[in-house]
């Protein structure tokens, strides 16, 4: 158990059926940079059952937090999904990934992109001042299927905005918010990329194209999510980190939750 703390459940959120989040107590130990992941599990038939999850919390926050699907045969979901507050969980004393704002160059305009749980890092991300120092504006693009799995919206529209510390920092008019769903009706309707493709997202939002001048990037999603928006990015000329530690337009988590 050397790799691991073994922290326990305070707070557990259901969002509906297939999301939920839930807040742990966390090592004084631990340090990480607002964007990275742990490994997270569970004791499974006396073996560690180990994930990759983001911390969703800042990294100046007390408690951790996480944002999860629901797999109902996942081998970790399935269980995580029932923890309940005073569980014990595994949490990895070493934090890692790709979504930090060290290997992106400087810019003025952030796109936090994201489909599914992959909103998790940029939760980190959008409370961290430092963001707000670095560009002028911050972008989160949320797509889901449906409205129900459109978390987190009040933190974003009416938490952050309105906290006391943030007003200081300008947040209301630098945070900008687009939530898209591809299955219901909403006022942002279809997928991001188709978005980004005909332009409706900078229609919206009141930004220009994506301009390697201008704007860099921070992708997570599915697989095929990553693979389409870097795709879009490439086409408009931006280059992608080439590894962890350099410097580029705009960067990929590459490691996931379980499908």
């Amino acid at each position: 158990m050397a790799a691991f703390n073994v922290e326990r459940i305070t707070d557990v959120h259901h969002w509906n059926e297939t999301l939920f989040s839930f807040k742990t107590t966390r090592d004084q130990s631990l340090r990480y940079k607002n964007g990275q992941f742990v490994m997270i599990g569970l004791q499974v038939n006396g073996k560690p059952l180990m994930r990759a999850y983001s911390i969703a919390s800042a990294n100046y926050e007390e408690e951790l937090e996480f944002f999860s699907i629901k797999v109902q045969d996942g081998p970790l979901t399935s269980i995580l999904q029932k923890v309940q507050v005073g569980d014990e969980i595994l949490i990895s004393k070493k934090p890692t990934g790709t979504l930090v704002h060290d290997d992106l160059l400087p810019g003025k305009n952030l796109y936090l992109l994201s489909s599914g749980t992959g909103l998790a890092p940029f939760l980190s991300i959008i409370r961290d001042p430092e963001t707000y120092e670095r560009f002028e504006k911050v972008i989160v693009v949320h797509g889901t299927r449906f409205v129900s799995e459109l978390a987190y919206q009040d933190l974003i529209l009416n938490e952050l905005p309105n906290h006391e510390f943030f007003q200081e920092l300008g947040i209301q008019d630098k945070l900008v918010y687009y939530p898209t769903v591809t299955r219901e009706d909403f006022h942002t309707q279809g997928r991001v990329t188709t978005a980004i493709e005909t332009g409706e997202l900078f229609e919206k939002i009141g930004l220009p194209r994506f301009n390697r001048e201008t704007d860099r990037a921070m992708l997570c999603g599915s697989p095929s999510f990553l693979k389409d928006v870097a795709l879009l990015l490439d086409q408009h000329g931006l280059k992608e980190s080439p590894r962890m530690g350099e410097m580029g337009d705009y960067v990929i988590e590459r490691a996931f939750v379980e499908k």
